[in-house]
């Protein structure tokens, strides 16, 4: 049997994503303190209207979210505003905040291979989102790595999506 450290070896790193009280603070001190640029203004996000499951179900669930292209990696925020989700539970857990996900990502083609072997292997899917540029998939990895492991899979739409972020510097 493969081990999550077997599964995930293949895969692209892409995105580090963490959940934060307050996301203008958070754009503020990266962008001021660290020097990270780039972020958009947050948009506000509904997991009804991106399908997004939680456990197996559709939920009402809505945050805030911003990501930028630095240094090779996506750097995503997410401000929980109501409703559940993983991102609800981690600032209920870590009322601070703090990095909630690692994503990796892979073309879609190898994205059902990499589900089924964590599933396998015994990781809980979190969440599911089927959008047109990727499916993703949320595992609690808490156990193993301290962080949940997102797994994208880029559809042909979703490369070039992501090299024009990658020129902007945001996504």
């Amino acid at each position: 049997m493969s081990s999550i450290n077997n599964t995930i070896a293949g895969l692209e790193f892409a995105q580090v994503g963490w959940v934060v009280p307050d996301i203008h603070a958070a754009v503020k001190f990266l962008s001021n303190a660290l020097g990270i640029a780039g972020f958009p203004p947050p948009q506000h996000v509904q997991a009804l209207d991106l399908d997004m499951t939680y456990y197996g179900k559709a939920v009402a669930g809505e945050w805030l979210t911003t990501q930028t292209f630095n240094g090779g990696t996506f750097i995503e925020l997410v401000q929980p505003l109501s409703g559940q989700s993983m991102f609800h539970d981690y600032l209920t857990k870590y009322p601070a905040g703090g990095t909630q996900h690692m994503a990796f990502r892979l073309p879609i083609s190898g994205f059902d291979r990499i589900i089924s072997e964590l599933r396998e292997q015994g990781y809980e899917m979190i969440s599911e989102v089927d959008h047109p540029i990727a499916r993703m998939a949320f595992f609690d990895t808490y156990q193993t790595l301290g962080v949940v492991t997102e797994i994208m899979g880029i559809t042909p739409e979703g490369w070039v999506a992501i090299k024009q972020m990658e020129k902007m510097g945001q996504g």
